[in-house]
Order: C-alpha cells, then structure tokens, then sequence
C-alpha cells in the first residue's frame, strides 16, 4: 500500500448525514471549478435525523470514509469542513441600526450594526451564520457593500442561523476523535445551494429543497440573500420505512426496493410490472405489482412537498420565486420526483447536480453529494476571502467564523 504524505494542499468537505458520512477532497488551489482528488463514503451508523446521538458508532463511519478518501488522493487528510443539520436548526430574519463614525462606514461600523442585528440567544443555542441580505445608507436600500460610503446612518437586514450547542459540540468531538480538526461547521443547506443553485436563480428568487435521509432542509433565496431557512423531521428513512410496513419486508430490502424499482409517480408505473419482494420471519418471497410501491412512496412523498408548500407560504416569499424550486440529495434521484414537486408545489422543479466540478467528477455528479461538494467550495472561498452566501464581500463571515472556533475552542 502506497504511503501517505502529509496533507498540506487539500481542502476537505465531510458531510455527516443520516445514511452516510461522505468526505471530498480538492485540490486548495482550485478557483471556479473544483478539481476534485479523493472522495470516501461509509454508511452512516450513530446519527439519527442528522443528529448524532453515538459518539463511537459515528466516529468509526467518520474514519471509514476518511481512509477512503485518503486512499484515493494519496494524502493524510488532517483537518475537514464539517457539515450540521437536524431539526434542530433555526433561521429568522432581524435588523440592526447604528450611526456612523466620522460620517464614512468603516468596517468597525459594519461590526457594530451586524452586532446591533443580533437577537437574544438561549444558552443552549449558538449561531452558526450570520447572513447579510442588505445594507440601508440613511434610507438608500439594496446597498451590498457600505464599506467607505458617506453616510450618517447604517443599517442592515440579516438571516441569522442558529443550531443546538451540544449539537454542534458532538460534531466536533467525534471529528476529533477521528484524528481530524475542524476548520469550521457550515449548515449544510447553504452548502449544499453553493454546489447546485446558479447566481441568477439566487437572484430572482429559488427555493432549495435538500432531502436527506432523516430531514429536509429547505432554504429560500430572494434578491441574492437566504430569506428563510427551515428543517422538516422527513427524509428518505420514511420511505424506506413505509416501504418495509406497507410490504411487509425487512428495512435492509425495502431500502434496497427503494433504490432499484422506487418511482415517486403511481401514474409513470404501467398496471403490469411486478416486482420480487422478499418476505419476513422466513415466510415465502413474494411478485408485487409495482403499482403499490408506488403508491407507498407517492403518499409519503406528497406529505413531503405539502410540508414544503407550508414553508413557502410561512415564508411570504413565493410571490418572488421566479426560478421555482431545486430538489437535491439522494432521496430526489428517483424519477417523477421533480413531477411531484412541481404539481403539489405548483412552481417550476429541477433535480440539482454539483456543477463547476473536474477530476472525478464521474465519482461524484449526482445530488448526493451535492452538499459534499459545497462544503469544499465554502472552504475554497474562504481560503480565497470570499464566501457567497450573499453579496457583501466585506470580511464579517471571517469574524463570524472565527468567532465560532473560538467557541468550539473552549470546549475542546
């Protein structure tokens, strides 16, 4: 076996989700488009609705995939880009407003207004991001960048996210009993929109829906800024689930059914194709119309969509959503998802591929990984001082970072 040099041009993306733990690696000098180097994945064991709940189970996944992923490119991978989601993640919106200092905004000024913006906390919660979406310079709105105008008073519109502390700290503590220091965590949804959603779909207003295994997140963009963020307790285990009730089969084949014959539209499914379903407690296996795994996974599904349809409305945003919607994760490759979507959502529905992406891209184009790869591109943008989560380029999600290392420093 070829040895391992120490990793010292890599950047690492290492998605924690429910089914699996998947690591990508790319070469740090990367710029538009990623080249990608090694990817591992490992079944995910320890975590249930992406939320970690057995330290050892989810730090053997954790060192699975990170010896694959090593293997691959031929490097020690010591430090990652780690992924957070699970229903305990909150999004809202809030303002802060500050006079200025010297009648010039200053980035001590940018400081103080994001400050400003800031809500009450519980202890038991952290922020993860904080997401400019418009400056305001005495009354004139839509400023991206107030670094250096004239003005008397600055204001600013932020979408703050916040996630559970122990959360975030048992992520950390199973990377690092896996040999690995984190960098940062990054929501998974809004790495996820870095990999699949377009500038231009930002812009004029886009909704990614990114269906895990045991959550879907959702993330609403308006105006090239995260309005709303939000987390539905549904993914792709329920319908591995329904499938193993509904056809009475162990969860490893219905998991199994769902992958190779799973179509989300009874009416894309001709009334004579059957399928072999095996049987549990050693009862005989069994011909079942294709029709009624359909029908499985079309009502669960459509429970989904409708889940979605409520957040859009909550969010007063879909008046505003010109581009329509983008369905990501594994769960979204099975056909006559997009349709579903589309007709209980009423919008217009894409299935999201990770884009800009060279050298095993073969590996790793499809939705599955969609948030792997956002995860080394917000890591190669903020090794390049830029990340574009919306369109200030001042320095603020820098501090911010630092500001949750510094916090995850205390408690490691």
């Amino acid at each position: 076996m070829p040895s391992k040099s120490k990793s010292t041009n890599l950047v690492v993306g290492l998605d924690i989700g429910t089914t699996k733990i998947c690591a990508i690696a790319v070469d740090a000098n990367s710029k538009e488009q990623l080249h990608v180097v090694g990817v591992g994945t490992a079944k995910s064991e320890g975590l249930r609705k992406g939320v970690v709940v057995n330290i050892e189970k989810t730090v053997n996944s954790i060192k699975k995939a990170i010896e694959e992923c090593e293997l691959m490119c031929g490097q020690q991978i010591n430090s990652v880009y780690a992924g957070i989601a699970g229903h305990h993640i909150k999004g809202q919106n809030s303002r802060g407003m500050v006079t200025v200092h010297n009648r010039t905004v200053s980035e001590e000024d940018i400081r103080r207004v994001i400050d400003a913006a800031q809500v009450l906390i519980p202890n038991d919660r952290e922020v993860l991001h904080i997401l400019p979406q418009e400056f305001i310079v005495d009354e004139q709105d839509g400023v991206q960048n107030p670094l250096e105008m004239a003005a008397a008073l600055l204001e600013v519109k932020v979408h703050i996210v916040t996630g559970s502390v122990t959360s975030a700290q048992n992520i950390v503590k199973c990377c690092n009993q896996a040999g690995l220091e984190v960098d940062d965590i990054v929501l998974e949804p809004l790495a996820s929109s870095q990999a699949v959603l377009s500038p231009d779909e930002q812009e004029v207003g886009v909704v990614l829906v990114d269906i895990g295994g045991g959550t879907t997140d959702i993330t609403i963009y308006s105006e090239g800024s995260i309005v709303h963020t939000a987390v539905l307790a549904l993914g792709g285990n329920h319908l591995t689930h329904d499938i193993a009730i509904g056809l009475s089969t162990p969860l490893a084949e219905a998991e199994e059914i769902k992958h190779e014959h799973g179509v989300a539209m009874v009416d894309l499914v001709g009334s004579e194709e059957t399928i072999h379903v095996p049987s549990v407690g050693g009862r005989n296996n069994r011909s079942v119309q294709k029709q009624v795994l359909s029908e499985i996974i079309e009502a669960r599904f459509r429970e989904i969509f409708e889940f979605i349809a409520q957040e859009i409305e909550k969010s007063e945003y879909r008046s505003v959503m010109a581009s329509g919607v983008v369905i990501t994760g594994g769960t979204c490759i099975m056909p006559g998802a997009d349709g579903l979507a589309s007709q209980v959502l009423n919008l217009p529905v894409r299935v999201g591929f990770p884009e800009n992406v060279a050298g095993l891209q073969e590996l790793i184009y499809s939705p599955k990984y969609a948030t792997s790869v956002g995860l080394v591109r917000y890591g190669i943008n903020s090794n390049q001082g830029k990340l574009n989560f919306s369109g200030d380029d001042t320095n603020m999600f820098h501090k911010v970072a630092r500001r949750m290392k510094e916090w995850l420093h205390e408690f490691f």
